[in-house]
């Protein structure tokens, strides 16, 4: 329904007083999560005891007819699910046109970041404003780092409630199976640059702090198999080394709520002759689906310190000669 300009910034709501408190439960979801869809559908907050709230923000009228229209289901149905929520979503234009309008500037933890080049931009922009989105770049072009950011920013604002890292280990030829120690130290090696990101917005305490909460989870590709990742900023990073099969796991692991980022460099495979990147064939196949972003960055999208710059340039001479 349409939201007129002079909307309330508070409007109360209150449901059937003969709903049993079972009822009320199945109506928010588990851990609230059809309360915190709702929420982050229409920029909203739900104050107050279950049944009895006060709704806050813009579109709170919005957002008050979504939840009656779930609570009918609920009584014509009995139970409620994902498919449900997402229904009601659907069916309400306003949903779509209230989602956070994408920046150019992220408040990533304790750093603002933002793109440095057009490319750069439009990067940021299509993580926020598509479901999922594939980045191609070279080494130092930000497709990593910006992808982080879009992470954090996300979860700060409560519009996923986990950041999930992933990343195929394929890398001078060795194999999970075959390296020393536990999981965690034959994953930490290949996900360091994922690492270093966020410690660098986060610090390193408060990354440490949401690891040991789940908020932020590390996996190898091989275990993503099987799971339906909802309400998640899942990364795939060095995704040129995933095989085609591979990819298409880990895409169909995109659940509801969540936002999904693949990064790769397209000149960097590392998979044996036989196999083909999984990275090059989405590119292909994937075009033209709606509510997916590619993004292609360019050696001119690297920023570089001075120094660096000058170093690299240098080389370039004396091998030209």
């Amino acid at each position: 329904m349409p939201v007129s300009e002079g909307e309330p910034v508070f409007l109360p709501l209150s449901l059937d007083q003969q709903m049993g408190a079972a009822a009320l439960q199945r109506l928010c979801g588990p851990d609230n999560s059809f309360i915190k869809r709702i929420e982050t559908s229409y920029n909203v907050r739900f104050l107050g005891q279950p049944g009895n709230w006060h709704i806050e923000g813009d579109h709170c009228a919005a957002a008050a007819q979504a939840m009656l229209r779930l609570q009918a289901q609920l009584v014509q149905h009995g139970e409620l699910n994902n498919v449900d929520i997402e229904g009601v979503l659907k069916d309400d234009v306003t949903a779509s046109d209230v989602l956070p309008v994408a920046t150019d500037v992220l408040m990533a933890g304790r750093r603002r970041i933002s793109g440095k080049t057009a490319n750069q931009r439009a990067y940021l922009k299509a993580i926020q404003s598509k479901t999922l989105t594939l980045a191609v770049g070279p080494a130092g072009s930000g497709k990593t780092y910006l992808a982080v950011a879009a992470a954090v920013a996300a979860m700060n604002n409560n519009r996923v409630e986990r950041i999930i890292l992933t990343r195929p280990a394929v890398e001078a030829g060795e194999r999970l199976g075959f390296l020393p120690g536990d999981m965690q130290q034959k994953v930490d090696p290949y996900l360091r640059p994922l690492f270093d990101a966020l410690a660098d917005m986060l610090g390193t305490e408060r990354m440490s702090a949401l690891l040991e909460q789940g908020k932020i989870e590390i996996a190898p590709l091989a275990y993503m198999r099987g799971r339906t990742l909802n309400d998640a900023f899942i990364i795939l990073d060095e995704a040129q080394n995933t095989t085609r099969e591979q990819m298409k796991m880990f895409l169909t692991r995109l659940g509801f709520g969540a936002c999904m980022v693949v990064t790769g460099d397209v000149t960097q495979v590392d998979l044996p002759r036989h196999q083909h990147s999984g990275l090059l064939h989405a590119l292909q196949v994937l075009e033209r689906v709606p509510d997916i972003g590619i993004c292609r960055l360019s050696a001119s999208d690297v920023v570089r310190h001075r120094l660096v710059e000058q170093i690299v340039n240098a080389y370039e001479a004396d091998e030209n000669v």
